[in-house]
């Protein structure tokens, strides 16, 4: 999981840049995403795929002042509900397997999203509930006696900014530091059908 930060103007116009905070996400963070999976045939090379599922993870939004960290405290945890819906472009089968291409869109609604700051969590950001994302992937699919086994690796870019430009009352900086934040997650998926 990951964030797109966009710095806000308040920043780049800074007569001193260098008392401005930095808001930066500089690692990705692993997750877990569990889904039902339906598929619609609609040819010999053609599938929607629908595959509602649960994700779970979190983001750490690190904030830079005078070339040193900050705060490092900023660890946004995500429970979503997701509701994609895919099409799945498949090559000819070669042997047991057959290679593929995904592109598609994505509803997640974001459940551990807070309505509300808390100051003993040291959080001082709020996300938006619910985001739509488009998505592209490729994978293998392999034909065994009994059952299809893929692997898919895909990436979900949010379109919205989730940002709540609501600052906390206590701490307005580290809201006011971003101008928009976006969401993207890299999804390695292993799919039993």
């Amino acid at each position: 999981m990951d964030f797109n930060v966009t710095l806000s103007d308040k920043f780049y116009d800074s007569e001193f840049e260098y008392d401005s905070l930095y808001a930066d996400v500089s690692r990705l963070s692993p997750g877990f995403n569990v889904g039902i999976v339906s598929n619609f045939k609609l040819n010999e090379y053609f599938d929607i795929r629908i595959l509602p599922g649960i994700t779970f993870g979190q983001r750490t939004i690190f904030y830079h002042k005078n070339k040193k960290i900050f705060n490092d405290d900023n660890k946004i945890e995500s429970s979503f509900l997701e509701f994609p819906m895919i099409i799945k472009y498949k090559s000819r089968r070669i042997n047991n397997f057959r290679p593929y291409l995904i592109g598609g869109a994505n509803y997640r609604i974001d459940l551990a999203a807070r309505k509300e700051y808390d100051d003993g969590d040291k959080v001082y950001l709020r996300l938006r509930r619910s985001d739509i994302y488009y998505e592209v992937g490729f994978g293998i699919d392999f034909y065994n006696k009994y059952f299809k086994f893929s692997t898919e690796l895909k990436l979900a870019v949010g379109m919205l900014d989730v940002l709540v430009h609501d600052p906390a009352t206590s701490n307005p900086h580290y809201v006011t530091a971003i101008d928009r934040l976006q969401s993207n997650l890299w999804l390695l998926s292993f799919h039993f059908e």
